[in-house]
């Protein structure tokens, strides 16, 4: 597919001189970029080509226009992006992501890979666990429920989804994604079934669970990563922690600042039977006391706090203060309790803002470089603030499975876009960011040349839809009536 320069598509069929204008040339510095973006998205997707093509039916067409459209469209549900997408119908986008048979596992296991490939033998990259959540009316979308909304602060209804991204020297997009289920849909075999939740899946798994899950499934797909990372939600769960421990994963975990923590190690036993009667104890207990870490940091002399240089931003280089010191960490169950990092971390002139995190690097880890493996998380926060923001994460009006999993996906794979071409340009235009990446592409990408009777038709359509909704739910409203009785 050639892709139009934006002075050939002109709205009215024309090149007017202000379009010209808005053009760069060849002698621009972005020129070349902005010209050859779009041409770069259709050779981007061409490589994907296969995991929408099966013996009995091919998808490719939607599957690209779907992309298109989630760049397009600054309202990424599908009416909006049909009205921009030259050729589809929000009906043809809906049979794509919630019908077609389509593998979302393969697609993502590629993006991996491809961006394992992209850092290739870079030393720092990383894995990194969080989770997001995006706000639903109604009780009907896959998941949904009143849960904790991380973005507003406060528990809301909402469905959460639980990504793994991997990253490397300021790079990163998202690899990996799962839908929390709350316990409420597992007990509910019929809003399963509505939702088409498929049977191996109707089952309880804390959002930590499926963390592990996808760290494992990267290790066992052969994603190359120095550390695990994760915030306090993750880090706050003790078998998580031995659990990669004992996989031979190091990991660098945020903690809350109630985490108790031993100064001194704990040498936990079990007391000897000091009476003939009763039974003999078996439990452990500690033979030094525990300390919240916020405590246990807050009386350490202020001579062990030292000034690190974490990296380079807009506002020059970010320097903070570190405390690092050797702790243990006791379970109330094992013999014997790890000893592990503590790293504490506050802003030069935000003292009173401590952030904690634990980790179980090799003992000669210096503080700089836990302290730069501590920072690293940021990224993650920043690549799923792209996704919603950019490529429309959170805009999608879907209630099933499988048309989650397909529309993550497909954000994915926009991300995967944006990430290359940040990569490709790095040198040139060290400063290009998604936001740069998709305006370009609004202007370059075909558009729908959308007249003021396709409007008033869409709008009628729009209007049937909302009237047929509104019919059904009054029905059911009476029908529900009659049957309960006066």
């Amino acid at each position: 597919m050639n892709v139009l320069t934006p002075v050939e598509q002109a709205p009215n069929g024309t090149s007017d001189s202000r379009q010209k204008s808005a053009i760069p040339g060849e002698c621009c510095r972005y020129g070349k970029i902005l010209r050859g973006t779009g041409d770069g998205l259709c050779v981007f997707h061409a490589r994907f080509y296969g995991f929408f093509t099966s013996r009995t039916r091919n998808v490719n067409e939607q599957s690209r226009k779907y992309l298109f459209g989630l760049i397009q469209s600054e309202k990424s549900n599908m009416e909006r992006m049909a009205e921009v997408v030259p050729d589809i119908n929000d009906q043809s986008y809906q049979h794509f992501v919630s019908e077609s048979p389509w593998s979302h596992r393969d697609v993502l296991d590629q993006v991996a890979h491809d961006v394992d490939a992209a850092f290739g033998e870079a030393q720092d990259r990383f894995l990194v666990v969080d989770e997001s959540a995006i706000a639903k009316k109604g009780d009907k979308s896959v998941g949904v429920a009143r849960q904790w909304n991380g973005r507003l602060g406060k528990v809301d209804n909402c469905q959460v989804g639980v990504f793994a991204g991997l990253g490397c020297g300021g790079d990163i997009t998202l690899t990996d994604e799962r839908l929390y289920l709350p316990q409420e849909w597992i007990d509910s075999p019929r809003r399963c079934d509505r939702a088409g939740i498929p049977q191996e899946e109707r089952i309880f798994r804390t959002k930590a669970q499926l963390a592990l899950e996808m760290i494992r499934h990267a290790r066992r797909r052969g994603i190359r990563y120095r550390w695990v990372s994760f915030d306090g939600g993750y880090g706050k769960e003790p078998w998580l922690l031995r659990t990669l421990d004992r996989d031979g994963d190091t990991w660098v975990a945020d903690v809350h600042c109630d985490q108790l923590i031993y100064p001194e190690d704990p040498c936990p036993i079990v007391r000897e039977r000091t009476s003939p009667k009763g039974r003999s104890p078996k439990r452990r207990v500690a033979q030094t006391a525990p300390v919240r870490v916020n405590r246990w940091v807050a009386a350490q002399p202020e001579t062990e706090w030292k000034q690190v240089a974490l990296r380079d931003s807009t506002k020059g280089t970010l320097i903070v203060e570190v405390f690092h010191h050797r702790v243990w960490l006791w379970d109330g169950k094992e013999s014997v309790a790890p000893r592990w990092h503590l790293i504490a971390r506050r802003e030069i002139g935000s003292r009173g803002k401590i952030k904690y995190s634990v980790s179980n690097a090799s003992e000669t880890t210096t503080i700089e470089r836990l302290a730069f493996m501590q920072g690293e998380r940021y990224w993650v926060e920043h690549a799923l603030r792209n996704a919603k923001s950019e490529v429309g994460m959170a805009g999608y009006q879907l209630r099933k499975w499988q048309g989650w999993h397909h529309h993550m996906t497909m954000v994915m794979l926009a991300m995967l876009f944006m990430f290359e071409m940040r990569r490709e340009h790095k040198q040139d235009v060290s400063l290009l960011s998604c936001h740069d990446v998709v305006e370009v592409l609004r202007v370059i990408l075909p558009r729908a040349n959308v007249t003021y009777d396709d409007i008033i038709a869409q709008l009628e359509e729009r209007h049937r839809r909302r009237q047929g909704s509104i019919d059904s739910a009054h029905a059911k409203q009476l029908r529900d009536r009659q049957y309960s009785g006066p």
